[in-house]
């Protein structure tokens, strides 16, 4: 791994360099301020029993579906269409080390852009003047979660790359997957069959999956190992088929 942080550097640089990095910056932003706004409109309009942090993160899977697409589809598909990645290959660099630098620069402005968002609270606070609305336990356990659960679906759109040499293949690929594991398993929980004595052992897969439950847990302050081993296997797993599916890609070619 000695060229993993020359590979993580070039990476963020070409990436802060780079016009889609602002426009994915630009609509996160955008719509994270209206969700925001809104937030504080329904407080306005009659009091609320959680916190505006608890009610602003039970949105994160919107922003989640278009910034993780618009931050990993290049990231390999564009490099395996280019040609480079072979050339990049062929000087004693590992396949990995050029996935996890890669990754782990995906991950970073994923963190960065989120990291911004903590101004919509600064400036209530400071307009507001009121420290009630800035209820530490479901701010920094939202963060938190939004930290923790970044690696895996980074790691997912990392992985979706990894399997075209179209972008635009890449990024509905990648959406798909977040859809499924965000809003499919969420369905699936809601499913009457799955109270029946012989589906236990699926619903309680199902429950350990929803990561609508992880973020209420985290929010309350409550971080179960489990959860953290969930995010974690899922992303090793990810970013292990992002390597074999770039090397499978190479001796087919």
């Amino acid at each position: 791994m000695r060229h993993f942080a020359t590979i993580l550097s070039h990476e963020i640089r070409m990436s802060l360099v780079s016009s889609s990095t602002y426009i994915a910056a630009v609509l996160f932003l955008a719509v994270m301020g209206f969700i925001f706004s809104g937030v504080l409109e329904n407080y306005s309009a009659a009091a609320q029993e959680t916190s505006p942090a608890a009610v602003f993160f039970q949105l994160f899977w919107l922003p989640v579906f278009f910034m993780v697409p618009l931050l990993t589809m290049k990231c390999l598909a564009e490099e395996r269409r280019l040609g480079t990645l072979e050339t990049l290959l062929t000087a004693p660099v590992s396949t990995a080390e050029v996935v996890l630098g890669k990754y782990f620069a995906a991950y970073f402005l994923y963190l960065l852009l989120w990291a911004s968002t903590g101004g919509f609270f600064y400036i209530l606070y400071k307009f507001a003047g009121d420290a009630r609305f800035i209820d530490l336990g479901p701010l920094l356990g939202g963060y938190l979660f939004i930290a923790v659960s970044g690696l895996l679906y980074v790691a997912m759109g990392v992985f979706a790359s990894s399997l075209s040499r179209n972008q635009a293949v890449a990024g509905i690929l990648s959406f798909t997957l977040l859809f499924g594991i965000i809003i499919g398993v969420r369905f699936i929980d809601t499913l009457e069959v799955l109270n029946l004595a012989t589906m236990k052992p699926f619903r309680d897969a199902i429950d350990y999956s929803n990561v609508f439950t992880h973020l209420d847990d985290f929010t309350r302050g409550v971080v179960d190992t489990r959860q953290l081993l969930f995010y974690v296997s899922g992303t090793v797993l990810a970013l292990i088929f992002s390597i074999l599916g770039v090397e499978a890609k190479l001796i087919h070619s």
